[in-house]
């Protein structure tokens, strides 16, 4: 039974006789007072997708579900619905776009890394690897020199993300991207 302060996103527990994936953490210092960190948790019941808030103390201990991970792979889009395909035995996990909305930010045809958590046999939510590989498919024109300065602008990935990237850098070209920060990393590596 982990502490509060020990838990990720994306992790399922339980609380309340349900079990919840946690989708977002944020970490308080309240001032004046004695005592540590609270965390502020966005969780989502598994089986009913409803959405609560919960602020934990630090030291507080939550119990983690039962939980399975399984590589997978993107296959297909129908509608609102995205399904993912079991890298090992080829099984399919379908996703309504609501439920991954933040993730389809980072998933392309190509994204290696998934991994679809199962919660008592029913597919909760997707794990994304740390960083990705996109294309940009639209940003103002590359300066000469431009690698020189720090200065940077917003580009468009084919995802829809919107990151600031160095001046030098061109549409069309592959950046690799934090999934945590949303940021530029660095020119993705040709395959």
């Amino acid at each position: 039974m982990p502490k509060v302060s020990e838990i990720k996103k994306n992790t399922a527990v339980e609380f309340n006789d349900s079990v919840y994936v946690i989708r977002t953490i944020e970490r308080s210092v309240p001032q004046g007072r004695a005592g540590g960190s609270i965390y502020r948790m966005r969780m989502y019941d598994v089986v009913t997708g409803h959405k609560t808030d919960q602020s934990f103390k630090e030291s507080e201990m939550l119990n983690l579900a039962n939980l399975t991970r399984r590589p997978a792979n993107f296959s297909y889009s129908d509608g609102d619905e995205y399904v993912f395909m079991d890298s090992e035995d080829y099984s399919s996990y379908s996703f309504n776009k609501q439920q991954i909305e933040e993730e389809l930010l980072f998933i392309t045809e190509d994204t290696e890394g998934l991994v679809v958590l199962i919660v008592n046999d029913a597919p909760v939510a997707l794990d994304l690897p740390v960083n990705v590989d996109l294309e940009i498919v639209q940003t103002d024109p590359a300066l000469k020199g431009g690698s020189a300065t720090a200065r940077t602008k917003p580009a468009i990935l084919s995802t829809g993300l919107t990151v600031q990237v160095p001046e030098h850098i061109a549409s069309g070209e592959r950046i690799t991207v934090s999934v945590e920060d949303r940021r530029f990393i660095s020119r993705a590596e040709s395959k």
